[in-house]
């Protein structure tokens, strides 16, 4: 299997095809995972260790199932009430996880860079479960092993991102894996919400939805990101929702058979309207909950194999 990375921060440095023997392995892990089949010998006496800086529900709760899927001892680290909090650097906190000897570090914090940091100071693999808004990684592969299951690829579709560019570490990720797997990419925001430079990133940009959403295969909104904003980028929810939220209408224009998407969590009536998100038929949001375990499950399966290779290398 080729899947070379000591760590996983990102989707920038892994290649299409680690992309690929990831998300092959991810959609094992989703068949056994609906048939009740388990795979505690895969980290059996593998200790993985859950920080998050930052609150999170379905991420969190998804890393941890993954890892008791596979028979790894995980702990869960209260971020909110520890030593950082009363000034700990992240590279003392770094040293005191090594005299812990985690094997699996999974890391969510707000600053972009800090999960990068801790990665070059600890001993075991380091998953980056989402920094500031840089990456994002196993968001944007659970999309795209979601993608690939209902469209039968992941190559040579037509998908549309819209919403939040600006404060999205989801679209990044999301917009550096589609591009490696040979997609056509396309950002739909106002200019408020839009990156300056972004269309050095190899995608089509967009201001006005319904010219966006033309006959593209996949449809993915993004969450606006008030706790990220400084300031006002929209006249206001009910503006937004009017030019840029996902209704019937707007999806019309798309392909009769394109999929729905949203990270989560939803703000209906804003990003999407109720209706669509869920419609059995168009939106694949819960299934792209149940592919996140799977994507974590084969993240740190293929990064504890690297990890035991190279401490076998480093005792002979």
């Amino acid at each position: 299997m080729s899947f070379r990375a000591r760590h996983l921060l990102g989707i920038e440095h892994l290649a299409p095809d680690e992309i690929t023997t990831l998300i092959d392995l991810a959609d094992t892990y989703a068949t056994d995972n609906r048939a009740g089949k388990t795979h505690r010998d895969v980290l059996a006496g593998m200790t993985q260790i859950n920080m998050f800086f930052e609150n999170s529900t379905r991420t969190q709760a998804s890393f941890e199932l993954a890892g008791k899927k596979l028979g790894a001892d995980v702990m869960n680290m209260a971020m909110q009430s520890s030593s950082v909090k009363k000034g700990e650097t992240l590279i003392d906190t770094a040293l005191t996880l090594n005299a812990m000897h985690p094997d699996l570090l999974v890391v969510r914090h707000p600053s972009s860079g800090a999960v990068d940091l801790l990665a070059q100071k600890v001993n075991g693999a380091v998953l980056n479960a989402g920094d500031g808004r840089h990456e994002h990684p196993t968001q944007a592969l659970l999309d795209g092993l979601t993608i690939r299951r209902a469209k039968g690829r992941l190559h040579r579709l037509s998908i549309a991102i819209c919403g939040d560019i600006a404060h999205s570490r989801v679209a990044r990720s999301n917009i550096m894996l589609l591009g490696k797997m040979e997609n056509r990419v396309r950002l739909i925001a106002p200019p408020t919400l839009m990156p300056a430079g972004i269309s050095e990133f190899g995608v089509e940009v967009f201001d006005d939805m319904e010219k966006g959403l033309q006959d593209v295969d996949v449809v993915m909104m993004l969450r606006l990101q008030k706790e990220r904003m400084d300031g006002g980028f929209i006249p206001s929810e009910r503006e937004y929702f009017h030019r840029y939220g996902l209704d019937a209408a707007k999806l019309a224009r798309a392909k009769p058979d394109a999929i729905v998407m949203h990270p989560g969590p939803m703000n209906r009536g804003v990003e999407i309207d109720g209706t669509i998100a869920d419609d059995i038929n168009r939106s694949v949001i819960q299934t792209q909950v149940e592919m996140g375990v799977a994507v974590r499950m084969a993240a740190m399966d293929l990064l504890a194999r690297n990890l035991r290779a190279a401490r076998a290398e480093a005792a002979a």
